[in-house]
Order: C-alpha cells, then structure tokens, then sequence
C-alpha cells in the first residue's frame, strides 16, 4: 500500500497511528505528499482528485480519503476493533467527529495566517476557529472518563487533535480549563503509537 503523508499532518498522523496500533506499519511506503488549498501536491492530487492528504491506495489500487476512511479500512484490514460494533459504535464515531472538528478550526486558523495576504487577513475569523477548539475541548473535558476504557478511533482522534493543538496554538493553554482530558492526554502522548508518530518540532 501506499500512504500520501505529512509528518505534520495531525490527519495522517491519525493513520500512522491507528497502522501502528493495527500491526501495520510495515505494510505502506509513504509517499511525500505536502501542499496547500493554493498548491496542491502534484503526487497527492494523482492519487485524491481534491489533492489532501492523508490518502490511501490499497494493494488493489484503491484510493481512500479521508482520515475517517482511511482509518476504518486499516481497522477492518487489521481486525483491530478500533471501531466498536452496533451501538457501541456511534460514541466513537462522534468523539472522532469533534476532534477531527478540532483539527479542522485549528488548520483553518493556521491557514489564514500562513497563505492570505497580511491585509486581507480577518482576525474575528481566527478568533472564531480558536473558539470553536476552546469549546470542543470543553466537550471533552465532560467526556473524559470515557477516555480510560480500551482505545478506539476516537481516542486516536482525540490525540492527535490535541499534539496538533499543542504544536500550531501551544498559546490556547486548552489544559487550564480541561485539567482531566489533560492528564488522560499526558499518558496517552507517552505510548508507542504517540511517541513513534510525533511531529517534528
């Protein structure tokens, strides 16, 4: 297989690792795959006609996007039961939906001050992605006890929003106001998965 990656992507760092957890990073060849909404890697947008990372092709040719795709496919190839059956299921796919909610604000916020001119950028529009992290991890916080059952997608998710947090708006200090979402994500940036699948500073 191969994976289109970013190894600061917190999306492709949700692949990498559920592939970790799965037993099944020796089975892609990551592909470079970095661009922006304005220059969209030429390799990626080969592979995923809307150019984004992360994005699987499977042995077979297949090419899977996005994170939540890509993610579940690996669950199912790998028997892992990251994504619980029947009802169990919908908490996890909730969680994992308002993280990625999470990640999404965050790289909007990074966006706006990375690729639209200084006197065009809208900082009410900044302030409004920030508020919605704020307000997502506060959701969490309420959720927290949940997190200290067996891991599961959402957890992965929930993960890589925050190291993504921590890494582009280490200035939102999201861990004075969710002291208990904090500590369960002291101990779970500290596994393998975590560790191996860190961005580079």
């Amino acid at each position: 297989m191969k994976l289109y990656h970013s190894g600061t992507s917190p999306y492709v760092r949700k692949v990498m690792v559920t592939l970790h957890l799965t037993g099944q990073t020796g089975a892609v060849d990551l592909i470079p795959g970095s661009g922006t909404p304005l220059e969209p890697n030429a390799a990626t947008a080969a592979a995923n006609p809307l150019g984004k990372i992360p994005c699987l092709v499977t042995e077979e040719g297949l090419s899977l996007y996005d994170s939540r795709v890509v993610c579940r496919y690996l669950d199912w190839r790998g028997s892992a039961g990251l994504y619980p059956e029947g009802a169990a299921l919908f908490p996890v796919l909730a969680q994992e939906a308002l993280a990625d909610g999470i990640i999404d604000a965050a790289l909007l916020a990074v966006y706006e001050g990375r690729l639209r001119p200084v006197d065009k950028q809208f900082p009410d529009w900044v302030a409004s992605q920030l508020a919605k992290c704020a307000k997502a991890t506060a959701a969490l916080e309420a959720q927290a006890a949940s997190l200290n059952g067996p891991v599961t997608a959402g957890h992965i998710a929930v993960g890589c929003a925050l190291g993504y947090l921590d890494l582009r708006h280490g200035d939102l200090g999201w861990r004075a106001a969710a002291p208990a979402l904090a500590a369960w994500f002291e101990a779970f940036a500290a596994t393998p998965a975590m560790v191996d699948t860190a961005p580079p500073a």
